[in-house]
Order: structure tokens, then sequence, then C-alpha cells
């Protein structure tokens, strides 16, 4: 990864100033800027219409309204830290995927404090990619090791991952995205090199293949809303559309979603009928000038 200048107050003040007329329509902007040269990858809605981004390179920490488009750096980040995947829980603290630091960093959501650095693993590769807050703690993936890690009440667990998931050896990323089912008990993951997805024991690590159709090749951010899983296929630029069966032993693609607004997209949160991708822009050279956004598009009709 590159490491970029932070970003300075004259960039977020313009990032402002930019959306300020959609906001004046009453409307929920379709595009939200982004501070040019942010380098984005994860988003996570909190209470309310707040969403929150990370910086891949500095572990700056964005927050934002959808309504209004409006928004700014809550924490700068620094040397040592990185983020990719983020996710929010019930107490406001934001727990965000380290990428090639083998950490985890836990944010205030209220004041962009560093709460706490835990790390998940020693390996000389690595890659915690995503997170999500599930039943028993929080849970990170690892797209170079297979090992999933549970940080829960400030102690770490590496939980290997084993049954149907066989993990390829780099540059292949393996475990990317995940989330959980709405009793918070089982997790899904997807594999980026296979575009395959698979159900986890969050206790014991095993793994069992979802049968889909077709495979989610390049999926990154994944987010389950009922019965229906979104599966961000980031250098395609689309989301794939899976309508799950009965014990999630099988899945059905059905759609994509497509939209002009996306420039390889990563990850996705919800907001009521709304999706929201943050776009990383892998395939175009970063730099303090490089704009940044987040786009909004509809879910699939019968999506719930």
């Amino acid at each position: 990864m590159r490491r970029i200048t932070l970003v300075t107050a004259w960039t977020a003040l313009a990032a402002i100033v930019l959306a300020a007329p959609l906001a004046a329509k009453g409307r929920f902007p379709e595009r939200i800027p982004l501070p040019n040269g942010f380098q984005p990858e994860g988003i996570a809605i909190g209470r309310g219409s707040t969403f929150y981004v990370g910086s891949i390179p500095t572990g700056a920490i964005y927050r934002g309204d959808l309504r209004t488009g409006q928004g700014t750096v809550i924490n700068p980040g620094g040397a040592g830290r990185m983020a990719t995947g983020i996710a929010i829980d019930q107490h406001g603290r934001l727990f965000v995927a380290g990428a090639g630091t083998g950490k985890a960093f836990v944010y205030s959501a209220a004041t962009g404090e560093l709460l706490a650095t835990h790390t998940l693993t020693t390996a000389t590769s690595t890659f915690i990619n995503d997170v999500v807050v599930a039943r028993g703690g929080v849970y990170f993936t690892d797209s170079r090791q297979p090992f999933l890690y549970r940080l829960s009440g400030g102690n770490v667990t590496a939980i290997p991952l084993t049954g149907d998931l066989v993990y390829q050896p780099p540059p292949a990323f393996n475990a990317n995205g995940i989330d959980t089912t709405p009793n918070r008990k089982t997790l899904i993951i997807v594999q980026s090199v296979t575009g395959k997805l698979f159900t986890v024991n969050r206790q014991t690590g095993v793994t069992r293949e979802i049968t889909l159709n077709q495979p989610v090749t390049n999926g990154d951010g994944i987010l389950l809303d009922g019965k229906t899983l979104y599966a961000v296929q980031n250098t395609l630029n689309r989301v794939a559309v899976v309508r799950l069966h009965h014990g999630l032993r099988s899945g059905t693609v059905t759609m994509h979603i497509t939209d002009a607004d996306f420039d390889v997209p990563t990850t996705i949160d919800e907001f009521g009928k709304r999706l929201y991708a943050v776009n990383a822009r892998f395939t175009t050279m970063p730099t303090p000038a490089t704009p940044y956004w987040v786009a909004q598009v509809r879910k699939a009709k019968g999506g719930h």
C-alpha cells in the first residue's frame, strides 16, 4: 500500500461545501464526496443517518451524514495504523480491521478517540480484512491466514478455519467480507479468489460451502438482509444479489446491481431501502488530489 499525506482541514471543508447544494434539496445525495486522497475501503452506518469510513494507508476515520452529504475527519490516523473493514456496536465503538498491521483498532464513534489497539496475529503474511459484531464478540477475517479472530472482553482468540474453505497461497485473497445471521449465531464469509460463500461456526471455525448457481467472483464486502445477501464484486463494479435458501446450504444469484458511480466498490452498508458502497478506486493511481466518494443505490426488490 502507498502511504499518502494526511488530509488537511481545507480538503475536509471542500467536501462539505460541495455537498451543501445536495442537502438544500432535502434529498439523500446519490453520491457523497469523501476528502481527496483519502483512499477509503470500509463503511459502517450507525445511529440515525451517520456513516463512518476508514482510510487504508493512514487509518484515518471519517464521519459523515447520509442526508446532507457533509462530514469531517474525526481521527487523522497515524503511523502503524491502517483501516479496511469497519463495524460499529451498540455502545458506540468502531471496530476497524487493520489490514497488513495484523491489528484491530477500536475508536469512539462520538469523538474519534482511539480507545484500544489489539494484536490479532504476529504472522509475517497477514491481511486483516473485514469485521462484524456478532454473538460472543467481534470477529475479523484474515485474507492471508486461515484463521478467524475473535475479540471479546479485550481478549483475542485465533480460531482456525476448517471444513470446506481451503485457502490458496498469496497473492490470492481468501476470506474477505463477513456478516452474521439475524440471530448473530452463524457467520457468513466470502472467499475473494474463488467467489464462494461459506457459513462459519463462530465457536469452532468449521466452514460449510453455500452452493451457488454462479460464483461471486472478486467478492469483497457482504451484507445479509433477511434471506438476501449482497456481495460486492469490486473490480467488476457490481453487487451480486444472492437469494439464500433454507438452511443456508445453497443460494441463487438472481441479479447484479450496477451504477455509473461505481469505481471499484469494496464494502457496503444499508440504510432503509438504500445501499451505500464506498469506492476504493484501486485501478486509479492515488494522489493527494484523487477524489473518492460513496455511492447510493437502491436495494433489489424483494430484498428482505
